[in-house]
């Protein structure tokens, strides 16, 4: 009975210097939950760090779609409780994240010395104003332009990959290109949405919706009014399928051979195979060549929130998931483009290959479109916001049949409400 007492007490107190120490643990190990969406590849990994780390008991929450992954950030956030103590978060949200930087720990503080492993603009769009480094980057989506071989030989385009370059060397030599092919197209788009150029062409500036007083310059900074301008003149002419991305109809619209180009980040070659299907192989293609220089569509990045009791274990683990030698790990098991410079130079990306796109060393293509993005843009914190539910509605609309000027004055006053 006193044997009894006695292993009781001792419990007791090995759990209050458990809690004193700041740290949740589990029969002696530090426990640490990841939260990510949709596919990380980090199933393995987490298995190899727990081997390498035997004091430590990791937990994976897998979301599958951002939306909710990011749905369950904000409102834990707003609670002060219930966080993961890693949390991902996408680039679209980014900016609202930023926002809130206060809530997560500054990783250049509490993390290892991993100074220069990112493309800089990478780093710089998770860093706040005053220096502090809220998330290590994961993978990213650099730009290229993907495009129908057989559809622009029949309009009488070239075909080549290296031909085809000077076609999307700038915006403007790009829509010109789309008038060419759609005298002679016999009713196919040049490309898919409106929506999905024009977000490309924005994001190419220094800043985006905002500027960096967090004002918004919707109506001020006339390079956003340039660049809708240049899209809805090319929905005039016919050059968009009018399709909505994500939808049925974009889905099926690889496949059909809707449109001819596609603005086209590393993740979008699995959607094409996807879509177009194995009657299609063979016919799409991708070049080094973006309009106007480089871009980024996608990509993330792992957050320390305040919240957790393990900050500098999971700040450790947070390091090593994107230290280059795993980001070339998850490439392998998921696809996911690495931001990691030392990454973007191994063998395993440069010779991989995609038998879909012709054999084309897809990862060399990708890692030298990644080192032509110029910049971070500057984001607002409601940037995202505007730039889904604001812009590519009233692109839509002009789509449907509305005037090109009625939509830029729906865009700017709908704006304008959610900046308020």
């Amino acid at each position: 009975m006193r044997h009894r007492s006695w292993v009781s007490v001792l419990a007791v107190l090995v759990a209050a210097t458990a809690c004193s120490s700041g740290e949740a643990t589990q029969n002696g190990k530090t426990e640490l939950t990841i939260a990510t969406f949709n596919e990380f590849g980090y199933e393995d990994l987490l298995k190899e760090y727990e081997a390498a780390h035997p004091d430590v008991k990791l937990t994976q929450r897998k979301t599958g779609q951002g939306a909710p992954h990011h749905q369950n950030l904000f409102t834990k956030l707003g609670a002060g409780s219930g966080l993961a103590d890693i949390e991902a978060v996408e680039e679209g949200y980014l900016s609202q994240v930023m926002d809130k930087a206060s809530q997560f720990n500054d990783l250049k503080e509490i993390g290892p010395n991993v100074d220069n492993r990112w493309l800089k603009w990478k780093t710089d769009a998770a860093t706040t104003k005053d220096g502090k480094l809220i998330g290590y980057g994961t993978d990213i989506g650099p730009l290229a332009m993907c495009y129908r071989k057989d559809l622009f030989e029949k309009a009488g385009l070239p075909s080549d990959p290296e031909a085809v370059k000077s076609l999307f060397a700038t915006w403007d030599s790009y829509f010109a290109a789309g008038d060419q092919f759609i005298a002679k197209s016999g009713g196919v788009a040049w490309f898919d949405s409106a929506s999905q150029v024009f977000n490309a062409m924005h994001n190419q500036h220094e800043l985006g919706y905002f500027d960096k007083s967090d004002k918004l310059v919707v109506e001020s900074n006339p390079a956003i009014k340039a660049d809708w301008t240049a899209v809805t003149n090319a929905v005039a002419k016919g050059q968009s399928a009018k399709l909505v991305a994500w939808s049925n109809e974009w889905n099926s619209g690889f496949k059909a051979g809707a449109f001819a180009t596609k603005t086209c980040p590393s993740w979008m070659l699995g959607v094409i195979e996807a879509q177009a299907g194995p009657e299609n192989k063979g016919k799409w293609a991708v070049t080094e060549a973006f309009p106007n220089g480089g871009g980024n569509w996608g990509g993330s990045y792992l957050t320390v929130p305040k919240q957790g009791k393990n900050a500098k274990k999971a700040a450790e683990l947070a390091a090593w998931l994107t230290a280059p030698e795993q980001q070339i790990k998850a490439f392998k098991a998921k696809g996911t483009f690495p931001s990691q410079v030392q990454a973007l130079k191994d063998s395993a990306l440069l010779e991989q290959t995609n038998a879909y796109f012709g054999d084309i060393k897809a990862g060399a293509l990708f890692a030298a479109q990644a080192q032509k993005v110029a910049q971070a843009q500057y984001k607002g914190p409601k940037d995202g916001q505007i730039q889904e539910n604001v812009f590519s509605p009233a692109l839509q609309s002009v789509e449907q049949g509305k005037s090109a000027d009625e939509g830029w004055k729906t865009a700017v006053a709908e704006a304008q409400k959610v900046a308020k």
